[in-house]
Formats: C-alpha cells, structure tokens, sequence
C-alpha cells in the first residue's frame, strides 16, 4: 500500500492542496485492513512524503521538485524502478582499476565498470560509477539492456546484479560524503562546475559477507533529498 501510494505521489496525482484519500476509502477500495492502511500512511509520513492534519486528511508535502527517497533498506533501492529510469551513460568493460579491486578485496586489478544516471520526470539527479568483481560482471556483458547507451525503464542495475550472480544482496556499507561537480559530472546532473554534489559511495555483500558491487553515487542536492529514519533499541 505504501509503494502504490508513492507511486502515485510520484505521478503527480495529488496536487498541492488536494487530500489523498481517507483511510477507509483506501481500506474499501483495496480489501486492505485500517492497520494496513495506518501504517503505510506512517512510513510515508516518516519518508518526508506527506503531513497529516487532523480532522482534514493527508497531503503531499512540496519538495520543490526534489526526488525524496528513503533509501533504509535493499529492498528501498531496488524500488527505484518504480518512478526513476536508469540511463546507461557507458557500458560494462574489463579494466584495470586498482583502488576499485582494492576496496572489493580482489586478488587483481580487473573489475568490469559500468555507468548510468538515474532521471525522476526525465531530470537527472544521479550519476553513478559501478565496479564489479569480474566473475559476477561478465553477467553483464551479455545483458542486451546494458550494450547501448540509452534510458531504459522499469529495471535496476542491483536486481540484474543479483540475477547473475545468482545470490542475493544481503545489506551495504554506505560512505556518505561532499563533493563539488567537475566539468563532465556537471553536465550530466545538469549542474554548475563547482556546484557541491552528495556523494554515496555503497559496498554491497551477500550473506555469506563477500563483496559484490561498489557503486559511487553521485547525487545533485538541487533535485535529490536523501532521508534515513534512526530508531532506538527496544529495551
């Protein structure tokens, strides 16, 4: 219920101004439980996606135009399909990059590397640099999706990753930095040279705790609004 309902959001359904629908019209119109309902309100709520007023309803918060997307979970990021389209910018290739075979504890220096933007509403709001491990990204020198530059809808590069590889992504060491754009950065996000970008560098592993990706994100500030919720132990 809250994805459909983010969805919409992201489809512009509920104007500034308009009330979403109460909770029992979404209870009746979906066969959901008020709980169902209740809760996806609250994570919404949580995400910076809406405000509740009492006694009125619940409305869109204005982000200006931002991309808001709580990114707490994998599961979170392989949602991304749902209202952002991935524009493969270069290819996968063999290389040789030391630093990026360091940071994933390879015994050489060869990763396959691949880059893509990610567009909300055909705006570009993130760059990122992909490094594989060269025996999960051979997988994805034979993806037709991934051959041609181009903007491609309704797919992830972490679910194809997963699909190759044959296992899942279990969890992400995230790195979260400032930078400022260089001149080709700075014209794919759509920026000004110097303009100051969020930097998300993740390492994902599987469950055994082996690496499977690094990915350097590049973020535009002006178009993305990164939001992680911290909650206190039980007890």
């Amino acid at each position: 219920m809250a994805e459909r309902l983010r969805r919409e959001i992201a489809e512009q359904r509920y104007p500034r101004g308009v009330a979403l629908p109460t909770e029992a019209e979404l209870c009746e119109a979906h066969g959901v439980s008020r709980q169902t309902v209740r809760r996806a309100f609250q994570d919404l709520v949580a995400e910076g996606l809406v405000y509740r007023i009492p006694g009125r309803g619940t409305f869109v918060i204005d982000s200006q135009g931002k991309y808001i997307r709580s990114s707490g979970s994998i599961d979170e990021l392989m949602a991304l399909s749902l209202d952002t389209d991935l524009d493969i910018l270069d290819p996968p290739s063999v290389g040789i990059d030391i630093e990026a075979a360091g940071r994933l504890h390879l015994d050489t220096d060869d990763v396959v590397t691949m880059r893509f933007r990610r567009l909300h509403h055909g705006r570009p709001y993130c760059v990122t640099t992909a490094h594989l491990p060269v025996g999960i990204g051979h997988g994805l020198l034979d993806i037709a999706e991934f051959r041609e530059t181009g903007v491609r809808r309704n797919m992830t590069v972490l679910s194809v990753v997963q699909k190759v590889a044959g296992r899942a992504i279990a969890g992400a060491d995230q790195t979260i930095t400032a930078i400022s754009a260089d001149a080709e950065v700075a014209a794919l996000l759509e920026c000004a040279v110097g303009d100051p970008l969020l930097r998300i560098d993740r390492l994902y592993f599987d469950h055994a705790g082996d690496l499977m990706e690094l990915a350097i994100n590049r973020f535009n500030p002006a178009r993305y609004t990164y939001r992680f919720q911290m909650r206190a132990h039980d007890g």
